[in-house]
């Protein structure tokens, strides 16, 4: 029985290899029009950007910013346009770069790319939305009972953003955790049995990660693990389940 060619060799599309520089050409297209969409869409989001600071500033459980010098409110509507434009060309970002990937793929795993694209996207939203969310507010009410009564919170506007935006970031990043479990299953390069006999090294694993990712204090910590840990035992259950019809699949 002849062997598909779809699986046992590269497709017609691949047949001509690329030289080097025609990778790096590549990767300089990839790289460019990642940062035109980027650059593109906090330009856009610069014209928001007040509102939405306003918005953001709203839901934080305090009741005023204030900025200390002439340039830090421009520099803060600065980092919101970043920050937003960033997370808006999130999804193309990762297409572009497994657009990049694809022509060393079989046809049959280009399929898988666009499920992977929205469920990478869907879990880094998912992730930011829970930080600021439910994170945030916990975190700050936490952190501003320290003061007393002859110490009260001046907050900057400048201080206040770059701590909600690195953790909201930080999240986005972790929820990727399924995405990476999966992928390392598909591969080969570790087994869910393994990942499954090995929870306690990841729970240290893990503690450590959100003692390193956010502020020093156990709340954060806590509801960073917490968590980090049920997406890594849904990661390994789903893998489980992904490689075992794998394997039925191969096997028929």
């Amino acid at each position: 029985m002849k062997p598909r060619l779809e699986e046992s060799s590269i497709t017609e599309d691949n047949l001509k290899e690329m030289s080097f520089l025609d990778h790096l050409e590549e990767l300089r297209s990839t790289i460019i029009q990642s940062l035109v969409v980027f650059f593109v869409l906090s330009v856009l989001c610069w014209f928001f950007s007040g509102k939405i600071l306003d918005i953001l500033i709203n839901d934080l459980p305090v009741e005023s910013l204030y900025f200390h010098s002439p340039l830090e409110a421009f520099m803060v509507r600065l980092k919101v346009s970043f920050v937003l434009g960033f997370m808006l060309a999130f999804p193309f970002v990762l297409s572009k770069i497994w657009a990049f990937i694809s022509p060393g793929l079989f046809t049959s795993e280009r399929k898988k790319v666009f499920p992977f694209i929205l469920s990478s996207s869907a879990l880094f939203y998912a992730g930011v939305l829970f930080c600021y969310l439910i994170l945030i507010p916990i975190v700050l009410q936490f952190l501003l009972r320290f003061g007393t009564e002859n110490i009260n919170p001046l907050l900057s506007v400048q201080s206040s953003f770059t701590f909600v935006a690195r953790l909201c970031f930080t999240f986005g990043i972790v929820f990727q955790l399924p995405i990476v479990v999966l992928v390392l299953s598909l591969l080969g390069i570790v087994t869910p049995q393994f990942l499954l006999r090995q929870w306690r090294y990841a729970i240290v694993a893990i503690f450590v990660a959100a003692a390193i990712l956010t502020p020093p204090d156990a709340v954060s910590q806590v509801l960073m693990a917490g968590p980090i840990f049920i997406l890594y035992m849904g990661s390994v259950a789903i893998a489980m389940i992904v490689v075992r019809k794998k394997k039925e699949d191969e096997e028929e």
